[in-house]
């Protein structure tokens, strides 16, 4: 039993060591959902229709000057801009308070309470057998403040197209500075109407928004505790 434990010790931190010395690499774009979308779409079929209408400026094809380059097919690109600047503030304050006394007593029931007393210990009486008194009290207050800004912009891939004309985006992107990696991925579904005409859109006409931030590296690292920290934190009892 000792040895398994060392043995899964040791290659639980193969993964780490195996990252001393080099920086933090980049993901393979090779099969992923936006590589699968740009390689499986076909493009759209073009009609011959004479040097007349290949040379105008207002045919409305994707590839003439005023043509609609708002992506809404497979394996299109759009701009999603993220720009969160939230902030929240919640004050609770609850109280409660309950006071409560109980007397029961038979002074008089066809002479059984003078029964009673007659064999009852001294001092004691059917006329008052039950008493009780309760109090309580309650009082708790809670606030939460937050406030957090985020300006991001980065370039997905449609990677679906949805039986009612929705679009299902994908992107990612990856920022390299010395040996620390930041990551940004974004998912969501998006109307054909709500892009703009600069093909972009924003992240709150994204319905089912997953956006995440974070990073890997050196400094991340530093950051986290060790991951035997982290295992006898979740196996400690106190």
């Amino acid at each position: 039993m000792r040895k398994i434990l060392v043995t899964c010790l040791l290659l639980a931190s193969c993964g780490k060591l195996n990252q001393v010395g080099r920086a933090p690499e980049f993901s393979p774009l090779d099969g992923n959902s936006e590589h699968n979308a740009m390689y499986s779409s076909l493009p759209a079929a073009v009609e011959d229709r004479g040097p007349t209408e290949q040379s105008s400026l207002w045919t409305a094809r994707r590839n003439s000057l005023l043509g609609d380059h708002r992506a809404n097919t497979r394996g299109d690109i759009l701009t999603v801009v993220v720009q969160i600047n939230d902030q929240a503030t919640i004050n609770d304050t609850t109280g409660r308070s309950r006071t409560g006394s109980n007397k029961m007593g038979v002074p008089s029931l066809f002479g059984i309470p003078q029964r009673l007393d007659a064999v009852m210990p001294t001092g004691a009486t059917s006329a008052s057998l039950v008493a009780t008194n309760s109090a309580t009290t309650f009082s708790g207050t809670g606030s939460v403040a937050r406030n957090e800004k985020v300006t991001l912009r980065l370039a997905a891939t449609v990677v679906e197209e949805l039986p009612n004309g929705v679009l299902r985006i994908e992107g990612q992107q990856q920022v390299r500075v010395n040996n620390e990696l930041r990551d940004l991925v974004v998912s969501g579904y998006v109307r054909p109407d709500d892009i703009s005409r600069q093909n972009e859109i924003t992240y709150d006409k994204i319905a089912d928004a997953q956006i995440a931030y974070g990073g890997r590296g050196q400094i991340t690292d530093v950051q986290q505790p060790a991951w035997g920290q982290q295992v006898a934190d979740q196996v400690l009892p106190f």
